[in-house]
């Protein structure tokens, strides 16, 4: 079902903001109205899974997250009422934004509320996930399995996180510096020679003709290009935040050579954890694909994902929708088509994710071995280049001298 968003007031006139799932915005509406709230503004919630959380002016990472969960599964587990545990995690929080949220959940949860109403209260820190993770929890009676369950699936995402991060950030920085450092020489080193040659009189080779024109021209509209620059990337920035535009940005994404393939075994990889973790815990399938297309990071799946839901809808099958999206290995869709068959998805789809969080070790390893002499080729002979266009006419101008 979909989360909506609503604001209203109870019967004391107190705001009241919080996140609900419901049918359709009539079904909240009637249940709101039960609650005796005044209703104020209700929209349908379209939240991602991110790596960090916003707290007023605070963030809640992931890894905070991971702990809150870990801890508060540890005192569950142990025993301790839900709001002596909650208790116990405010007090030792070190963040006060966190600190702030844990106190609000605590309250909500000794005012009567159940810890997945409480949690999404604050829609903004417990994503979807989260929240219907811990709802499934509190039904099957197992809230200390599955909130270890939720800290488990965020410290592999983190990890999956961070291993494409740190592969993107090397090749960066040095492409970045490489690009610096071309532009020094070119605006800063050139004109200098351009003044000794004027001075010496000689023909100028091809090469360092082109290559002062090129400074002549940097220099003279360097401004122009660094504001288009940052125009243009206002522009994209903002054209990729509306849904036409991030689904075209995720399809270039995944065409990219090398990078593209790394981004799909990421994304699916994600897809496979996020359902896998969510039916083992005993979250509906059509909520699961709901959340796994909210979270998946990729637009391109987002959609086949969301037409899978449909599909499902209709009496087809899971692995139907996903062949046809083409999105997809085969490989994957075999192996949900063998889970669907043989009652083991979850199983399936958490070897699918094993599998492929691999595939993201060994992607990031030829990247990197990949970019490296790549960079250093580009370095080799764009800098060598300028060098050289600068020496030849000093070259030259020894021959004539020499003759």
């Amino acid at each position: 079902m979909p989360n909506f968003k609503y604001t209203a007031k109870d019967r004391d006139g107190k705001s009241i903001s919080g996140v609900m799932d419901a049918a359709n915005s009539v079904a909240l509406v009637d249940t709101l109205r039960q609650k005796e709230l005044t209703i104020i503004s209700i929209e349908e919630a379209k939240e991602k899974f991110k790596a960090t959380a916003s707290i007023g002016g605070d963030k809640a990472s992931m890894d905070d997250l991971v702990i809150f969960s870990r801890q508060l599964a540890t005192m569950v587990d142990a025993g301790i009422p839900l709001v002596g545990a909650l208790d116990a995690l405010q007090d030792q929080m070190e963040k006060a934004g966190f600190k702030n949220i844990v106190r609000k959940v605590r309250d909500s949860v000794e005012g009567g509320l159940s810890l997945s109403e409480a949690l999404s209260k604050q829609p903004n820190v417990f994503s979807s996930f989260f929240i219907n993770m811990v709802r499934a929890g509190e039904s099957s009676g197992n809230l200390d399995e599955i909130l270890d369950r939720v800290a488990i699936y965020m410290e592999k995402t983190i990890a999956l996180i961070r291993k494409v991060k740190s592969s993107l950030i090397y090749p960066a920085v040095v492409i970045f510096m490489a690009i610096a450092i071309t532009t020094f020489l070119i605006i800063f080193v050139v004109p200098t020679f351009k003044n000794i040659f004027s001075t010496i009189g000689v023909s100028l080779p091809l090469p360092t003709l082109i290559l002062i024109a090129i400074s002549d021209i940097m220099r003279k509209w360097i401004l122009f290009v660094i504001i288009a620059i940052i125009v243009l990337v206002f522009l994209v920035s903002r054209l990729i935040k509306t849904d036409r535009g991030a689904l075209a940005w995720d399809k270039l994404l995944l065409k990219i050579p090398v990078i593209g393939q790394l981004l799909r075994k990421v994304a699916v990889a994600r897809f496979a954890r996020t359902l896998s973790t969510l039916q083992k815990s005993g979250v509906s399938i059509l909520t699961a694909l709901e959340i796994v297309g909210k979270t998946s990071g990729n637009k391109v799946i987002e959609q086949a994902v969301t037409q899978t839901k449909l599909s499902i809808k209709e009496g087809e099958s899971i692995a139907q929708p996903l062949t046809a999206s083409k999105v997809f290995p085969p490989m994957v869709t075999r192996m949900i088509s063998v889970g669907e068959q043989t009652g083991k998805l979850e199983e399936m789809l958490s070897k699918v994710a094993d599998f492929y969080e691999s595939e993201v070790d060994a992607a990031v390893s030829g990247l990197t071995s990949l970019i490296e002499p790549l960079i250093i080729a580009f370095l080799g002979i764009v800098v060598g280049g300028i060098v050289v266009s600068m020496f030849l006419p000093i070259v030259k101008l020894i021959q004539v001298v020499a003759k």
